[in-house]
């Protein structure tokens, strides 16, 4: 069980936490988040959400940059994202960055 959960909102600037990893496994042929003693294997959507959690984007700039690129509806795309990253947040599998000082 995590630490700390998260609220994940659209002002969120999610990363994955030190403990976990997004890597392509070569003997599943697919990506995987690696944690200790835990692995998942997100679908294809939910590992280019993932790849764009960096901690420096924030959750809206990551749906404006998915509803341009498959010129979707921004609300729908917004709903799923948010659900999906919360889930992942309440699982232990993301964190919110910290905020560094200017």
């Amino acid at each position: 069980m995590a630490s700390r959960n998260i609220t994940v909102s659209e002002a969120s600037r999610p990363a994955l936490p030190r403990h976990a990893k997004l890597r392509f496994d070569e003997t599943r042929q697919r990506w995987v988040i690696l944690a200790p003693e835990r692995v998942l294997a997100p679908d294809d959507i939910a590992v280019e959400i993932l790849q764009l959690c960096d901690g420096a984007r924030s959750v809206s700039a990551i749906i404006d940059q998915l509803a341009t690129k498959y010129t979707a509806d921004r609300a729908e795309i917004g709903t799923d994202v948010v659900a999906m990253l919360q889930d992942l947040a309440d699982k232990g599998f993301l964190t919110e960055a910290r905020e560094s000082a200017p």
